[in-house]
């Protein structure tokens, strides 16, 4: 309690230090303001102008910013100087010098009034420049601190002086070198070559006489004791804070030694009994001095470094547990917050011009980092932890909203909480184990699955629900990407959690209570997808940030169903709830609206792919037609249809195209899968595939593409028009590969039935031909010619193969295997119907105008002549043989007569 309670004072402390010290920085920045402006605009007298003319013309209450001008204005006019960063503070005349570091020129100061002759723009400096100048400036700082430690080494191997002796030198060398440094600086130190600023000589002897500081120290107490733990830890803190501090006037390098210094000295200084007060106290100096120092010259790296340090302090300090202390972890995270929130992100910073400040990555990892270990570690999770954890979280995302350019903590935040609460889900793989170091897996879950875990989850989503669409709305207009930001994680972490606590505590099967959560939330993300869209410029556009609110509406919609219905109406509701999106386009032109349709035509796919009897195989009655597969493909298709009509009266877009080529997908499958469910006594996933089964599937496909093209004849569509020819020429590579080879009775023996006609021939052979016949006649002219010629092909060739099986049958009987041999009659009887089938397609081509059946015709009577020629010569006996070639040479000889009559008759047409 008394912990707590120092905590609680020192953080009140800091922040009225901090309060002071932001008012103190705003008034500066106001009054270096006012003047920078006058200077620039010409106002102030110019530089070159003497005193007394200023006095002559009555104007001596001028003086002052005349002096001021001289100061800003005379680097441009003679000695290059390089000024410090063009901010959003400027530092006074004649007292913020630029270090060797600064990376942003300063503006250029206001010309003078008279004429003065520029001088010439040196070129880049050569080598022999940059040897003599920076190089050797740098070496030379270098070696200055290495010597001054080299000589302490000396003077203790020689024995020269004592250790005392030789610690006062080592100190009194640091303090000449830094008192040499700001001498050098004090008296107008300029660097004469363009180029050359790195070479900062002033801020090389700062940070070697700093280095020279942190050895002495450091020696005092570790090597021969002259000093206890609490004076070297306080006189190693006080030199990082002091090069800290200095770095305004030497640059942000030396800001950098400094920093490094400090944060390195609680690893210098051991003690048999470590505080975390004294260690969390110190850093949240540091930590408040870097942020005033970093934010004064907008040093964004110095600024991530003293965030990034912190964090690593307080992961370090996490590893002991169980014994860390969580009030100083507490306050060690309250202190990074006000630092980012209050100190670096404080002032009147532009915070429109850029989305987020990449240095609130830092704390926004960290702090989460503590906040997740808090909630999953076992030993803070055994000691209750959890609550706390979700409270910085909750801190947290109210920063984020807070300071729109800290945008990082609310993606940290989220991200742990998503990963908390999917930890929770059974059986859970990550868990986090501060104690051995690491992220890991091991199996068992990552937070506590009790009463405790259930209310921080509520809390957790109320949270960013609420700060989620206030942030939407807030951002809508002026900056988009904060929007969506706020928006995504508005209804992202809700539904993970909603998802989670529905697995952990709720029933599987059937939970009408989380189902009503659910609900509620879908009421809740739509209207605040219209109330984030009210606040649009221009309103009501349905931009990324609205896009994401009526997308968690359709997930939290989709959770309802599967929570409150069993596996049959979860389909059948969802394929229906297309229409909803649909039908609220005639309302809002959100571009969302037809995608969410879309995503409920994947999630019945995914649906019926996981379970394609959609309510199980041992729940699928028997009956045909009459079952639950009517309904579960059926009132998608219908729905899918709809959705698409309506889309297209609105949106007209993608979705639309979408939702056509789904209704003739699911339409196909509800044909399919009723025949299969009839061929096989109510079983649709065991068995083999019959060349019946397989035929009806052909004149389904077939008939779709028919249905396809006639619809898009009426309603032209891109989606109709390719998805009909990518139908048809699938149901083609089926007839060669299914209906020709491997379902073929002459390979598989399979029985033919023993009814004369209307058997398994005339199923697979016959009707095929005439539906893709006429087919290939109905998209003539609305089709690629090649589609329609491959129809006519395939038309020919299974009315062909009908006619062959047919013979076949009619010789051997039911089963027609080739095995079983042939006859001299039944050769000869293929001969004889292969030449009337060959004038038969020559006749229908010449009457139909189609070359395909013409070439088709000469193939087989081709085929036939060889056929005569090579098989019957040799096999056929007797009249059969002479009976052979007579009708060959009969059919052949009409042919030639036929074509010279069509010739002739073309001749006198055309003549």
């Amino acid at each position: 309690m008394f912990e707590s309670l120092i905590g609680l004072v020192a953080i009140i402390a800091l922040f009225v230090i901090i309060s002071r010290q932001q008012s103190r920085i705003g008034l500066v920045e106001r009054e270096l303001g006012a003047l920078r402006s006058l200077v620039l605009s010409g106002a102030v007298p110019p530089a070159a102008k003497p005193a007394e003319q200023m006095a002559a013309d009555g104007k001596a209450e001028a003086a002052p910013f005349a002096a001021a001008a001289a100061d800003i204005a005379s680097p441009t006019v003679s000695e290059p100087v390089a000024q410090a960063p063009a901010t959003e503070t400027e530092a006074p005349a004649g007292e913020a010098v630029s270090g060797p570091w600064s990376a942003v020129e300063a503006p250029k100061a206001a010309e003078p009034a008279e004429p003065v002759a520029a001088p010439k723009t040196p070129g880049k400096p050569d080598i022999e420049t940059a040897l003599g100048t920076r190089w050797a400036v740098w070496v030379g700082g270098i070696a200055l601190a290495l010597g001054g430690l080299f000589l302490i080494r000396y003077t203790i191997e020689a024995g020269i002086f004592g250790p005392g002796v030789r610690l006062t030198m080592a100190a009194v060398l640091g303090l000449v070198l830094v008192a040499g440094g700001e001498f050098i600086r004090r008296t107008g130190f300029k660097v004469p070559v363009q180029g050359v600023a790195g070479a900062y000589i002033p801020a090389i002897l700062t940070a070697a006489g700093a280095f020279i500081l942190f050895g002495t120290v450091y020696a005092a107490h570790g090597i021969y004791g002259f000093i206890g733990a609490a004076l070297a830890f306080t006189l190693l803190g006080a030199i990082g804070v002091a090069t800290i501090a200095a770095a305004l006037v030497h640059g942000q390098a030396l800001a950098g030694i400094g920093l490094v210094g400090a944060m390195v000295t609680p690893v210098l200084i051991a003690s048999q009994a470590p505080n975390p007060w004294a260690l969390f106290g110190y850093l949240a100096i540091v930590l408040a001095a870097t942020g005033v120092i970093a934010r004064m010259r907008d040093w964004k790296a110095l600024m991530a470094a003293a965030f990034f340090g912190t964090g690593i302090w307080t992961i370090l300090y996490m590893s002991d547990a169980p014994g860390a202390n969580l009030s100083a972890i507490l306050f060690i995270d309250a202190v990074t917050l006000a630092a980012l929130a209050l100190v670096w992100l404080g002032g009147h910073r532009d915070e429109t011009a850029r989305v987020f400040d990449w240095p609130s990555i830092v704390p926004g990892l960290f702090v989460a980092f503590s906040a997740l270990g808090l909630s999953v570690d076992p030993a803070f999770a055994t000691a209750g932890y959890a609550l706390h954890g979700a409270a910085i979280l909750a801190v947290m995302v109210a920063v984020a909203l807070y300071r729109p350019l800290a945008l990082p903590l609310l993606y940290a935040a989220g991200l742990a909480t998503v990963m908390i609460y999917l930890g929770i889900i059974p059986p859970a793989s990550i868990a986090s184990d501060f104690s051995a170091g690491a992220l890991g897996v091991d199996g068992l879950p990552v937070a506590t699955s009790n009463a405790l875990t259930l209310r921080i989850g509520i809390a957790l989503g109320l949270v960013f629900i609420g700060a989620g669409l206030w942030g939407a709305r807030k951002f809508a207009a002026s900056s988009r990407p904060r929007s969506a930001s706020w928006a995504a994680w508005g209804v992202a972490v809700p539904l993970v959690i909603l998802l989670a606590l529905w697995f952990t505590f709720g029933n599987l099967d059937r939970d009408f209570v989380y189902a009503a959560v659910a609900a509620l939330l879908v009421m809740v993300f739509a209207a605040g997808g219209e109330w984030i869209a009210r606040a649009e410029e221009p309103p009501l556009k349905g931009g990324v940030a609205v896009s994401f609110a009526l997308s968690g509406a359709a997930l939290a919609g989709l959770l309802m169903l599967h929570m409150a219905f069993n596996s049959g109406w979860t389909t059948i509701l969802l394929g229906a709830a297309v229409i909803v999106p649909a039908l609220a386009t005639r309302w809002r032109s959100y571009p969302v609206l037809g995608w969410i349709s879309v995503g409920a035509v994947i999630a019945v796919l995914g649906r019926v792919a996981f379970d394609p009897t959609i309510v199980g195989a041992e729940f699928l009655s028997t009956t045909p037609l009459f079952n639950w597969l009517l309904p579960g493909y059926g009132v998608p298709a219908l729905a899918f249809g709809f959705a698409a009509w309506q889309l297209a009266r609105t949106t007209n877009g993608r979705p639309r195209l979408v939702m056509e080529a789904a209704a003739a997908l699911f339409a196909l499958l509800t044909l399919a899968m009723l025949v299969r469910h009839a061929m096989h006594g109510g079983v649709i996933d065991t068995g083999p595939m019959t060349l019946a089964e397989q035929a009806i599937y052909t004149l389904i496909a077939i008939g779709a593409g028919a249905i396809l093209v006639a619809i898009d004849m009426r309603s032209p569509s891109s989606v109709l028009r390719y998805g009909s020819m990518a139908v048809g020429v699938v149901s083609v590579a089926l007839i060669v590969i299914r209906h020709f080879v491997v379902l073929n009775p002459l390979f598989t023996d399979e029985s033919t039935g023993r009814i004369p006609v209307f058997n398994l021939l005339f199923l697979a052979y016959l009707l095929p031909a005439i539906a893709a016949g006429g087919l290939a006649l109905y998209v003539r002219g609305k089709r690629p010619k090649w589609y329609s010629a491959m129809l006519a092909l395939v038309a020919a060739l299974l009315a062909f193969a009908y006619a062959t099986l047919s013979v076949r049958r009619l010789f051997k009987g039911e089963f027609i295997g080739l095995w079983s041999g042939l006859g001299q009659l039944e050769t000869y009887s293929y001969s004889a119907l292969w030449l009337v089938i060959g004038v038969a397609l020559l006749t229908a081509g010449v009457w139909l105008k189609s070359q395909v059946l013409r070439i088709a015709s000469a193939a087989l009577i081709a085929i036939a002549v060889l056929k005569v020629f090579l098989f019957d010569m040799s096999e056929l006996e007797g009249v059969l043989r002479a009976l052979s070639f007579i009708g060959l040479g009969a059919v052949l000889i009409g042919i030639g007569l036929f074509y010279q009559r069509l010739l002739t008759r073309a001749a006198r047409e055309n003549g």
